[in-house]
């Protein structure tokens, strides 16, 4: 939050033409609906989603024409963070995974870099966006479509664990709005995604890995 209104306040003594904030789809919490519509609720209820949602409004409220992109989970080359790494570097060592009961909304870096040209120009719209392909997929998919890359033969089922109590159950955005604004909508599916991405790995590896994830404890 300190850091953003730094930005904020060096961008309005400059007279900086337009500030593009990225936002946390954690800011809706644990939405009443999906796909959540850019208009619901901002309802944040951890300290991450918390400290996102008053920096989005302080840039919202500064003097600076902004827009704001909330944002689904962007994927792509190179990623380090999150399920899907996780599965690839795990499975290749024979390592065990489980998967959290979830489910999330994906999409491709080059679809998010194309809105992000977009939302550059002089006369792109401000306000908020959501950024993501409106459709969700459980992490159980995410594994599967890992398993499945690698030629694994699994010995047994994997895991499949409740959300923890700082995680939600499901997010999946409604793009509806930016599609309309801006003549965009994500172009890349999910199978696409995820060969794009896993071939990569193949080619390059997992170089480090990042997770806010903890493993289960053992069954008492």
């Amino acid at each position: 939050m300190l850091g953003t209104i730094h930005v904020v306040k060096a961008a309005e003594e400059h007279g900086v033409k337009k500030l593009l904030n990225f936002q946390t789809a954690l800011c809706y919490g644990r939405a009443v609906r999906t796909p959540i519509p850019v208009d619901a609720a901002t309802m944040p209820f951890t300290s991450y989603g918390i400290s996102k949602t008053a920096g989005e409004q302080y840039v919202l409220n500064s003097s600076v024409p902004s827009l704001s992109f909330r944002l689904a989970n962007v994927t792509g080359p190179r990623l380090s963070i999150g399920p899907i790494p996780t599965f690839y570097q795990r499975l290749k060592a024979g390592k065990g995974c489980f998967c959290s009961d979830t489910v999330r909304d994906f999409i491709d870096a080059e679809d998010f870099l194309k809105l992000t040209e977009l939302a550059l120009k002089d006369s792109a719209p401000t306000g908020v966006f959501n950024v993501s392909t409106g459709t969700g997929h459980s992490i159980k998919e995410v594994f599967d479509a890992v398993v499945n890359h690698l030629g694994v033969k699994l010995q047994e089922d994997v895991p499949i664990v409740p959300a923890g109590d700082d995680d939600v159950p499901v997010v999946v955005l409604d793009p509806s709005r930016t599609e309309d604004a801006f003549g965009w909508r994500a172009e890349i599916d999910f199978s696409e995604m995820m060969t794009r991405m896993l071939t990569w790995y193949d080619q390059h590896g997992v170089n480090a890995l990042y997770s806010h994830l903890a493993a289960p404890s053992p069954a008492s």
